[in-house]
Parts: C-alpha cells; sequence; structure tokens
C-alpha cells in the first residue's frame, strides 16, 4: 500500500441463491440452459403479471444471514428500485431497501500480521436478479441480445462496512464470507460460475484521518484474485492523483484483467427507492425463524476447533479440512471408518484434492467417495499394500466402482511382508552391488539409500520398505 495513505474499503456481495425456482414465479432457476427457455408472464416483466415470493428463497436468504451473525428483522418489505437499462426493461428492480432481511452482521478474517478482526456486514437484503445481455455481431454489425433465463433469480446482497483496509483483507473476507454461506446451503458462491458477484466501493485518505473521501465503484471482477488486484491498482491510481492534486469523483470502473487495470464506465447513478405494492410485507415471527434457524449447520470456525480438540490436527491442517462443508464431512467420514485423523488428513489433501482439480471436479463430485478411499488406507494400516502401492491405486478407484481389495488382487501389489522371501532378497542385492555395500561400510550413508532403491525395484515396489530397511541395516552390520 501507498505509505501516506489508508486505503477504505466497502465490499458489496450479489450472492445466487440456489433455490429450485426463481424469486417470484415457478420458472426453473437452472443457469446454463438455453436463453429464454425458462420465462413466464411474471420474470418477463409483463404488464399484469403479479410476483409472488418464494418461500424457498426467503429461507435459504434468512439462512445466509444468520451464518454471517446478522440480526433479521421482524418485518421485511420489497421495494421498486427504479432505473433502466436494456437488462431490465420493466424500468426497476424489485430489492430491498427501507425494511431489509437482516443488519449488523459480521465476518472474522485473518489480517495479514496474523491478528484476527471482525470486518462488519451493514445488512443483507433480498432482490430479484435482471436479465443477461449477450453481445455477439451479426457480420460486421454488432447485435445485443437479451437472455431472461437469469431475470428474477433470487439473490442476497452482502453490504460491508468500511472495514476493511487493503487487498488481503478484501480477499479474505470474500474468502471467509464464501465458506460461511456455502455452509448454510444457500448458494455455490462461485465468482468463475456467476453465483457470486463482487462490486468494491475504494477510498484513500492520510493515515491517522477518520474521514471518508469520495469513494469510486469496481466492478467486473470475477475471481477473488482479481479483486485483489483490483482494489491494488484503484489505490495506486487514486494516490497518484491525490498527489497531483487531481480531485476523485464519485463513478463506476471496470476491471480489465487483461491489462491489469480499471477502465472508467459511467458516472454512479442512484435511483429512487418506493414501496411495492404487489408484494406484501412479511412478518418473521420467533418460531418460524428457530426453525430456521435450528436448520443451520456449524459453521467452519467452529469446525476447526472441534478438528483441533477431537482429531488433534494441526491448526494448518484443520483450517484446510474445514474451508469447505462437503471437504469436512468427506473427512470426518474417511477419519470415523478407523483411519488415523492425520492420515486421512495427509492422503486427502496430497492426493485425492489434486486429482480432483486436474480433472476439475469437487469434492461433491468426486467418483471416489469417503467409503471407498477410507478402505483402500485400511489396507494401508493393516500394511496389506504399501504406500507407493496406495498411490497407484487411488487413480484407478476415480476410473472404476471396483473395491479396493480387488484393484490389490487385479494389480498384483499386496505387500510382501514374509521376512524369509526378504532376506533371500536383500542378500541377492548385496551380493549384486559390492560396490555400494563397500561405500556404505565406509561411511557413504547415501549408498543405503541405493541399495533401499534396488531392494524395491527387485520387489516390484510390493515389498515392505519398513521390514526390508530393518533387514537390510542388520545384514550390513554383519548381524543375523
Amino acid at each position: 500500500m501507498i505509505d501516506e495513505f489508508e486505503a477504505v474499503i466497502g465490499l458489496e456481495i450479489h450472492v445466487q441463491l440456489n433455490t429450485k425456482t426463481k424469486m417470484f414465479c415457478d420458472c426453473p432457476n437452472r443457469p446454463g440452459d438455453e436463453p429464454n427457455r425458462n420465462t413466464c408472464p411474471v420474470c418477463l416483466w409483463l404488464p399484469g403479471a403479479l410476483p409472488r415470493l418464494s418461500a424457498e428463497a426467503l429461507e435459504k436468504a434468512t439462512l445466509a444471514a444468520l451464518a454471517l451473525d446478522c440480526e433479521i428483522s421482524p418485518i421485511i418489505a420489497f421495494d421498486q428500485k427504479v432505473y433502466y437499462y436494456p437488462d431490465l426493461p420493466k424500468g426497476y428492480q424489485l430489492s430491498q431497501f427501507h425494511k431489509p432481511l437482516a443488519k449488523n452482521g459480521r465476518v472474522r478474517i485473518t489480517a495479514e500480521d496474523g491478528s484476527s478482526r471482525n470486518i462488519g456486514i451493514i445488512q443483507v437484503h433480498m432482490e430479484e436478479d435482471v436479465a443477461k445481455l449477450l453481445h455477439e455481431r451479426e457480420g460486421k454489425t454488432p447485435v445485443s441480445l437479451v437472455d431472461f433465463n437469469r431475470a428474477g433469480t433470487p439473490l442476497v446482497e452482502i453490504v460491508s462496512r468500511p472495514d476493511i483496509r487493503s487487498s488481503h483483507e478484501a480477499m479474505e473476507y470474500i474468502k471467509a464470507l464464501r465458506a460461511r454461506v456455502r455452509y448454510a446451503g444457500s448458494s455455490e458462491c462461485s465468482m468463475e460460475q456467476g453465483t457470486m458477484r463482487v462490486d468494491a466501493n475504494i477510498s484513500i485518505r492520510p493515515k491517522g484521518s477518520d474521514r471518508f473521501n469520495t469513494k469510486v465503484e469496481v466492478k467486473n471482477m470475477n475471481s477473488i484474485q482479481n479483486v485483489g488486484d483490483a482494489v491494488d491498482y484503484e489505490i495506486r491510481r487514486q494516490a497518484d492523483q491525490v498527489r497531483t492534486g487531481e480531485q476523485v469523483t464519485l463513478h463506476t470502473r471496470l476491471w480489465d484483467p487483461d491489462k491489469k487495470m480499471t477502465v472508467a464506465m459511467r458516472g454512479k447513478f442512484e435511483g429512487p427507492c418506493v414501496p411495492d405494492p404487489a408484494v406484501p410485507p412479511i412478518v418473521i415471527s420467533n418460531e418460524w425463524l428457530e426453525t430456521v434457524r435450528s436448520r443451520l449447520p456449524e459453521m467452519p470456525a467452529r469446525k476447526m476447533e472441534r478438528f483441533i480438540e477431537h482429531y488433534e490436527l494441526p491448526r494448518d491442517e484443520a483450517s484446510l479440512m474445514s474451508a469447505d462443508r462437503d471437504l469436512a464431512d468427506y473427512f470426518e467420514t474417511v477419519a470415523k471408518s478407523g483411519i488415523p485423523p492425520r492420515t486421512a488428513c495427509h492422503w486427502i489433501a496430497a492426493q485425492l484434492l489434486p486429482l480432483l482439480k486436474n480433472k476439475g471436479l469437487t469434492v461433491e463430485a468426486s467418483p471416489l467417495s469417503a467409503e471407498r478411499l477410507a478402505g483402500l488406507l485400511l489396507l494401508l494400516e493393516k500394511n496389506e499394500i504399501n504406500a507407493r502401492a496406495a498411490r497407484e491405486i487411488l487413480p484407478v478407484l476415480f476410473e472404476s466402482d471396483e473395491a479396493p481389495e480387488a484393484v490389490v488382487e487385479r494389480l498384483n501389489v499386496r505387500q510382501v511382508s514374509d521376512t524369509a522371501a526378504l532376506e533371500t532378497l536383500v542378500d541377492r542385492i548385496i551380493t549384486d552391488n559390492p560396490a555400494a555395500v563397500d561405500d556404505y561400510r565406509s561411511g557413504t550413508q547415501k549408498a543405503f539409500g541405493f541399495l533401499m532403491g534396488q531392494a524395491m525395484q527387485a520387489s516390484q515396489g510390493t515389498g515392505n520398505p519398513q521390514l526390508i530397511k530393518e533387514i537390510l541395516h542388520n545384514k550390513l552390520k554383519g548381524r543375523s
């Protein structure tokens, strides 16, 4: 950050709820379908069509707000947020301004110096998404088309307080918020797939000042890293403006990920918000709220502490295993199958996750269930196979539904722990490699590694490495 300035950053995060239907009609909420397939008079915003609030949308929005430690309002209502744009032809968006769903939340983050602190949330409100503009060309003529599949999709907008001071804190806030909302089951929160969108409001002020200066809004960031890059760039750009005496003006900018810079888009416009007469106010009863609250799962921070206490994982491993709800459930299933927790964590982190990443899969979509991975690791724990064989079997289990035991037999990789057989093998290695034996007995320790490698190779990787090591060591030292 520029030394003499402090950044003041607030984030507005739109999260698309993973409901079966849209916010105010029964059309499927299914991103990726053919354009204009999931539409009706309500989400096409035809005159006379009356919206009807989805109970599922209200429940999932409330779960998200509770996951962010927000206070739920007793009465909520929708307003008409008035503006016109081609993706909103009716001229207003149903949103919540006067009576939002929730207020006064917080998300705890880890700052750059390792300390923890809360980022405040002003409010969480519900709103309908707009349609999607598609910019194409017909020959040499540019054409803009409108896809109404997204129109009416339920959103929550999460508005943070201007408590964020750096790109690091902005990214940590998004990660922590995303984890909580995913845990609540309200959304996939994928910036890459458009189910989470982030707008950053950025201003700067002299260090030590407590005043708020003119902010600039930055849009069009489709990854957490892009948010960090855009924040850093905008801080530098505004600092340069202030140094040269140029005034920072209120406007909206776009992030250009190719040029790594923000570009002016338009002046900032805020249209009026007036109560909507078509959707009546909703009363949130204590009984209904407690029913929804009871569905809230254990949150990431508490789960991490439990993993540390119950499974004795180091903090960094517990943090990794608890970062995602599906991953946490997967880990616990493996650990509860009799596998030492640290072994389960190691194999998931070092072997399973890289395989999933290479195949573009999530833990939820993994072709290798937690039960089958546990079956493989149980063979390893019982010394039926060694680690090398387990690593060889793991990708095979991705490609079929075979039981681990069956793959072991088919690949003929069951570990040899017969002492007599291994002694015969080690005797042959010592006889065939006299130079290495002499080197080891002369004090060259790496010669032992060479002889171990030869022994493992001679056993075709199926020899029990600990037993081979013990036999080789004893024979080289002249012990029987």
